[in-house]
């Protein structure tokens, strides 16, 4: 099969406020029906590169571009990208008091067949969808006429997005420590669920401190970042290395 690319990002370097540099010249290039994973030490860049790829309007690129699909969207609002198929799974996912799960979930889902010219559902049908999606990653039922996120464990706000994920059938999946906060049966049930999600025709780039995570779902490539640069790209086993050396194995490579 040939490959695809779904996302190219070329010497990007972005700030903050317009004041210090935490993106100093990053280029990655991931196709379609790959899974990248990225790993670095806290405050080496990697959930500042997820924040930027979903248009975060904290950040700003003041060089580079981000292209997804040959489309430059290097400028684009964070709804359009949106729109174009990109997701992003937060680290800590917010919670947002009075506005109703299953309503969030209804109103983003058709935000985005709108976008993209499909027809909306109606309440009593995404109702039966989302019933469905929910059960497979275990989701309680209730947890979707509760607020969003509002009163969730750290397990449950995580399983809240990748059901958004899914349902979203995003074409590439940013995921920002979806594994933090999970018991191990947690952790199994989400990546049976990252799995099942991955096509030949979308593409994941997983945010990560751990080996555990990518023994369930095993990385094409494994990029490490280091003040604000990506320092080495190697394949799935680098993982097991760096759980037993350290970062600091990169540098003697």
């Amino acid at each position: 099969m040939t490959n695809f690319n779904m996302l190219k990002i070329e010497n990007l370097q972005a700030t903050i406020n317009n004041k210090d540099i935490l993106l100093k010249g990053i280029n990655l290039s991931i196709n379609k029906g790959e899974v990248h994973a990225i790993m670095g030490k806290n405050g080496s860049g990697k959930s500042t590169l997820a924040k930027v790829i979903a248009g975060h309007p904290k950040y700003n690129v003041i060089e580079g571009k981000i292209l997804l699909n040959q489309q430059d969207i290097t400028y684009e609002e964070a709804t359009m990208r949106s729109h174009r198929g990109i997701f992003l799974a937060f680290q800590y996912p917010v919670e947002i008091p009075g506005v109703n799960n299953i309503d969030f979930l209804r109103l983003a889902y058709n935000s985005n067949r709108k976008a993209n010219q499909d027809e909306e559902l109606d309440p009593l049908s995404f109702f039966e969808l989302i019933s469905t999606k929910s059960k497979k990653i275990e989701m309680q039922s209730h947890f979707l006429n509760r607020n969003v996120n509002e009163g969730f464990s750290g397990g449950e706000k995580k399983k809240n997005e990748i059901l958004q994920m899914n349902l979203l059938n995003s074409q590439l999946a940013i995921l920002d420590e979806i594994d933090s906060g999970l018991d191990i049966d947690a952790l199994k049930i989400i990546a049976e669920e990252i799995n099942r999600f991955k096509t030949k025709c979308n593409s994941i780039l997983i945010i990560t401190h751990y080996q555990r995570l990518l023994e369930y779902i095993v990385p094409d490539y494994i990029h490490i970042m280091e003040q604000g640069r990506i320092v080495y790209t190697g394949n799935s086993e680098i993982a097991g290395k760096l759980e037993k050396y350290g970062y600091e194995y990169v540098n003697r490579i």
